[in-house]
């Protein structure tokens, strides 16, 4: 079966680089009923970005305003499903470089059950681009 690659929109927030800080705001999307795509988290100037790919933006901007978590604008990013394979992200990358997209940013990981999924995102100029590089939906 071939990969599955969607446009998405993704949510940013800032915390506080202690520990506990990204189990409070999955706990209060969670506890919200929040169903999400992704999520991605890392350290970002003496602080933590956490980006989320929410499968219903409507209910998450609405649980994120309940609890009082302050997000970005969307943006766009792009996700991958597919059957796992040696390789597997390999021609994706490869379409986007020789589109001459540069990718801002990647992860992917093995889901189990022969399965793998992966995130990625590109400059905002290069997102149409990108979508029609990878044959995204």
């Amino acid at each position: 079966m071939p990969d599955t690659i969607r446009k998405v929109s993704y949510y940013y927030t800032t915390a506080p680089d202690k520990p506990g800080e990204g189990a409070r705001l999955l706990q209060a999307l969670r506890n919200a009923g929040v169903n999400l795509l992704a999520f991605h988290a890392f350290p970002s100037a003496r602080k933590s970005q956490a980006d989320f790919v929410p499968a219903d933006a409507a209910a998450f901007e609405a649980a994120a305003k309940g609890a009082k978590i302050k997000l970005s604008k969307p943006k766009t990013a792009f996700v991958v499903e597919g059957d796992d394979r040696v390789g597997a992200l390999a021609s994706i990358m490869g379409r986007l470089g020789d589109a001459k997209i540069n990718v801002t940013a990647v992860s992917a990981v093995c889901a189990g059950m022969s399965r793998y999924g992966a995130i990625f995102w590109v400059k905002p100029r290069d997102v149409a681009k990108a979508a029609s590089a990878v044959g995204a939906m």
